[in-house]
């Protein structure tokens, strides 16, 4: 499956952003999607994941703040992003697979292009 991002920006802390990701094809049985994010300088970081069987997980940076969702309906994986801090400035990266492992290891096989996202006044 093809993966495209949308979404990032600008935007001040404090603020908001929902990143949007669309898949080519239905995403009803892929196994696990997931929201990467790669900052300047930093290792890519996994920020969320979604299963199958809506089942999420939220890297410690982000917990609270950040949802993860995915609509079957529409073939898209959605992460709203509120409390956004400088240090969530990065670009973020959409992926999916079959095998949930696969995303925790940073090898799934698809993936988005990236969106910006920066956070700053």
């Amino acid at each position: 499956v093809q993966l495209q991002a949308s979404g990032g920006g600008l935007v001040q802390p404090g603020g908001s952003l929902r990143l949007s990701c669309a898949a080519s094809g239905s995403i009803f049985r892929i196994g696990a999607l997931g929201w990467y994010r790669q900052a300047p300088g930093k290792q890519r970081e996994l920020v969320a994941t979604i299963t199958i069987g809506g089942n999420t997980n939220y890297a410690d940076s982000v917990k609270g703040r950040f949802t993860i969702s995915r609509d079957n309906t529409k073939n898209t994986v959605n992460l709203q992003m509120n409390s956004l801090k400088p240090e969530d400035t990065a670009v973020y990266y959409c992926a999916a697979d079959a095998s949930y492992m696969k995303i925790v290891l940073g090898a799934p096989s698809s993936w988005g292009q990236g969106t910006q996202v920066t956070v700053s006044s």
